[in-house]
């Protein structure tokens, strides 16, 4: 009996041990989550929602009316590039891992591979994020829509005075060699360059905002003023537009930085809250800051002060509380306000439509205030400890970013100038682009 009792045992572990090890194959293989997958479709909408339409109103109102086509047509154009660009080899530049190793600085540090050149390997059942939780598609769309809105938002540093054919090839040379590599250099995980200095930018405040604000500065003094610029008025024509544009960034911008928790949890929650903190101090403290100076406040002011604000809380909204959101708001919006003001009238640049100002100027701000914030001594929810050194950090990467995109940018203007031309001419700006470059009227004159 005891031996029939062994061997019942032993054929009833047969039988189960193979289901339980089965079972934890399981439980240990990544898992796709539909609310994770749900919610970062939303999000990548809602950041391809602040390109187009979003800043191409929010540009478009702010030009002249001869020029709104020209602006609205830029950022549909950059749109599809950047799309193709993407596909064919922007995606493995920004996020193919291949010979990264953390602590090791080396060629990959700075680029990734070509692994996923066309996409390669990226399939329906293919699964990314955190913890594998949603589809690497939807990644890859995501982040496109980042890599698209960046060199968008150049467009309104040159507004109304580069020619449309140098504009394409300026944003396809300048997304392969500056926003591409930035990108692996902040987020390629552990390898990247920026990523083992351990720089905090959960959503683009160096990637995006200081990346293409410097790249405005140097675009708008390389092909110079506007004809008539500063003593000419060049008042926006329809502000009404640049509010509703304004109004769809701010709230594509919950896409933009909840979507970078990569997941439907707590931290895309906390960065929603605190990105409408921000936002709502910066338009305050532009709206006030510019009433104290100038003795009224105005619609083009307080719609400023909202990008401002969405701006500087960007690389901060993984890891601040909303005390730190009100400050950096608040700090955001009178900063800006002055830099794209009294700053931009003495150095005399013309910058058309405040790029610099605002995504240069609030990208600076936002970074280094995270290396404060993200402290949880103050109310943040990083791993920061020594306030002092994860400052340098955060300084450290402005730094690395403003002097890597300033020569790269410059010599690709320069090269293109001396090839093509970047600039219309002086009838063609006088005509408008829209009529000059598209044979189109944008507005009733």
């Amino acid at each position: 009996m005891t031996l029939r009792k062994f061997a019942g045992l032993g054929a009833l572990l047969s039988i189960v041990m193979p289901s339980l090890a089965m079972a934890a194959d399981e439980v240990a293989a990544p898992v796709l989550n539909s609310g994770d997958t749900a919610w970062m479709l939303t999000a990548t909408a809602l950041v391809l929602f602040m390109t187009i339409p979003g800043l191409a109103l929010f540009y478009g109102g702010m030009v002249r009316s001869k020029n709104i086509l020209s602006v609205m047509m830029q950022c549909f154009a950059i749109t599809g590039l950047i799309t193709i660009l993407w596909f064919v080899y922007g995606y493995s530049m920004a996020f193919d891992a291949t010979g990264m190793e953390a602590g090791v600085v080396n060629f990959n540090s700075f680029v990734g591979g070509l692994s996923k050149l066309f996409l390669s390997g990226v399939t329906p059942e293919s699964i990314t994020g955190p913890a594998a939780l949603f589809p690497e598609a939807v990644f890859v769309t995501f982040q496109m829509t980042f890599a698209i809105i960046t060199p968008a938002l150049i467009v309104g540093a040159f507004a109304e005075r580069m020619k449309f054919s140098a504009m394409l090839i300026f944003m396809g040379v300048w997304f392969t060699l500056v926003y591409a590599p930035i990108a692996h250099m902040v987020w390629g995980g552990p390898g990247s360059l920026m990523g083992d200095w351990g720089v905090l930018d959960f959503a683009g405040g160096t990637v995006v905002h200081i990346n293409a604000g410097v790249a405005g500065l140097v675009a708008c003094i390389v092909l110079g003023k506007r004809k008539g610029f500063p003593t000419t008025p060049m008042a926006p024509h329809n502000l009404g537009y640049t509010l509703i544009g304004a109004a769809m960034l701010w709230i594509g911008w919950f896409g933009f930085n909840a979507g970078s928790a990569a997941a439907a949890n707590g931290t895309a929650g906390m960065a929603m809250l605190v990105t409408q903190i921000a936002t709502a101090a910066a338009a305050l403290g532009w709206m006030f800051a510019e009433w104290i100076t100038h003795g009224k406040p105005s619609a083009l002011g307080i719609a400023s002060g909202v990008v401002a604000g969405l701006v500087a809380i960007t690389p901060a909204a993984g890891t601040v509380g909303p005390m730190g959101a009100l400050v950096i708001g608040l700090v955001a919006g009178v900063i800006c306000f002055f830099c794209a003001t009294s700053l931009k009238r003495k150095l005399g640049y013309d910058d058309s439509l405040d790029a610099f100002g605002v995504h240069g100027i609030g990208g600076i701000v936002g970074a280094i205030l995270t290396g404060v914030f993200a402290a949880p001594a103050l109310g943040g929810f990083g791993t920061v400890t020594d306030v002092a050194a994860q400052v340098w950090i955060q300084a450290k990467g402005v730094g690395f970013t403003v002097i890597y995109t300033a020569i790269v940018t410059f010599i690709i203007l320069k090269v293109l100038d001396a090839v093509m031309g970047l600039r219309v001419t002086e009838e063609e700006e006088a005509v408008g682009l829209d009529l000059a470059q598209h044979n189109e009227r944008g507005y009733n004159l």
